[in-house]
């Protein structure tokens, strides 16, 4: 080796210095192997193989998103308030409020991500936070979200989310008064039963409303907490249903009322896995609120064993014509509700199925059922998964019961697009296949599109929120 090389080395070596240790790469770091290890067990529980190519790597992108994704219990708010406070006047007493004097400031939808204390699933929240300056000087507007960052990178309920944000802005910035609402929305706990997925419930969220405040803002029948509420309701926020005093929080999860049923006897091994995780991430699993929450967690995870399903085709191998077939008409079946989990990071997605093939018009009326259908994309939702091999595999599946001419559309919402660095709110993926005249035809793809279309407009229109 080199002078310039050895030289390097040794800069690399003192940097990588604290407190006399080299501070350790990220996979390397021992909570990161802990976790690892941990979802290892859990990925063998659920009949998984822990070496198959798709999930190989699985349990050190579980590891990184999830300490990506707890991150705040390491940051500071002094760290991004005490050098963003700026001077601002106000307007003399006695002549009105503004700037830096008892003007209010709104700071609306401020988009991010918290994992749930109950589950360990991640659940969106959106800020909104008031305030009214005093002392003459404002806070920058971008450290209103790093705030909320600090305390919604944590495992959390919404009511204590709301009231770590307001108290601590209350401290560092000393204003009048801080208002914050949360609007915070948690995936559904899907049911194995087939009949009870319903698509009204399915597709939804289970949302909640949440306050807090401080100062001026601790009377929330006050005019001032009505004028803050008013800036939300421009912005469609309904305020109305705001919890009033922790009511209705402690239950928000739907973990809590799930009826699947677990018990830690049952595979103690497993529950240490997740007590694991928690210690991990630098959380006490003593902690009352969390006692529960690795029975919880396996009831999640639980609901997506591969043995636990089963998909009964009914005698149907194919399908058959009877008489004289005079043409095929184009059959659908639209908004299939479908539940999965990432195999890339043991995250929930979940949406809609539509399905479309062509039926002879002389055939005993469709070659398959609505209930059929149902069945196999529940089938093969409820396991680890990758959307385009669903799609496809769903495909392969009714072609040989339809003749051969399929086309099969997955439209999802994926919660590890939002829980973890892409954060990006809002996004859903569509995934399609086509077999037989459909992988030709491209007035048949385009006539099958446009019944999704026409359908969802018309759902839009009358009032559906789906």
């Amino acid at each position: 080796m080199g002078a310039l090389d050895e030289g390097h080395l040794n800069l690399d070596l003192d940097i990588g210095m604290k407190n006399g240790c080299i501070d350790l790469a990220f996979e390397l770091q021992p909570e990161t192997l802990a976790i690892q290890d941990a979802v290892k067990l859990l990925l063998q529980a659920l009949h998984e193989d822990v070496n198959r190519e798709g999930i190989k790597k699985t349990p050190f992108r579980v590891a990184k998103a999830l300490r990506e994704g707890t991150r705040g219990y390491k940051l500071k708010v002094k760290d991004y308030v005490q050098s963003a406070l700026f001077p601002e006047a106000g307007l003399d007493e006695g002549v009105g409020q503004a700037g830096g004097m008892g003007g209010l400031v709104v700071v609306r939808d401020l988009d991010h991500y918290s994992y749930c204390e109950c589950c360990l699933l991640p659940f969106h929240v959106r800020c909104h936070i008031g305030y009214v300056p005093s002392g003459q000087r404002v806070l920058g507007l971008s450290k209103f979200s790093r705030v909320t960052d600090v305390f919604a990178k944590r495992l959390q309920d919404p009511q204590r989310l709301a009231d770590d944000i307001c108290s601590a802005l209350q401290h560092w910035v000393k204003p009048a008064g801080v208002a914050v609402v949360l609007e915070c929305s948690h995936i559904h706990f899907p049911s194995l039963d087939l009949d009870s997925l319903h698509l009204s419930s399915h597709r939804g969220f289970v949302k909640l409303l949440v306050s807090s405040g401080s100062g001026v803002f601790e009377d929330e029948s006050s005019n001032l907490w009505g004028e803050f509420q008013s800036f939300l309701m421009f912005k469609g926020v309904k305020t109305q249903a705001l919890c009033r005093n922790g009511s209705s929080v402690k239950e928000w999860c739907p973990s809590v009322k799930s009826s699947y049923n677990f018990s830690p006897e049952e595979d103690p091994e497993m529950v240490s896995a997740v007590v694991s995780i928690l210690k991990s991430l630098g959380e006490d699993p003593l902690r009352k609120e969390l006692i529960a929450t690795p029975t919880r967690f396996l009831k999640w995870m639980l609901n997506f064993q591969r043995t636990n399903l089963e998909m009964k085709l009914n005698g149907v191998n194919s399908a058959k014509v009877n008489g004289e077939v005079k043409e095929k008409r184009l059959h659908c079946e639209l908004n299939m509700p479908f539940w999965s989990m990432c195999e890339h990071h043991l995250l929930p997605f979940y949406g809609v199925v539509h399905i479309g093939y062509f039926c002879a018009e002389g055939s005993d009326h469709n070659p398959i059922g609505s209930s059929l259908m149902k069945s196999i994309v529940h089938f093969y939702g409820f396991k680890l998964q990758v959307q385009e091999r669903m799609t496809r595999q769903i495909a392969e599946t009714l072609s040989p019961l339809v003749g051969g001419d399929v086309i099969v559309v997955a439209e999802a919402g994926h919660t590890c697009m939002i829980s973890r660095g892409i954060e990006k709110f809002g996004s859903s993926t569509a995934t399609i296949a086509v077999l037989g005249r459909f992988s030709s035809d491209n007035s048949a793809r385009a006539m099958f599109l446009d019944k999704i279309h026409t359908t969802n407009a018309l759902k839009t229109d009358s009032g559906s929120p789906f």
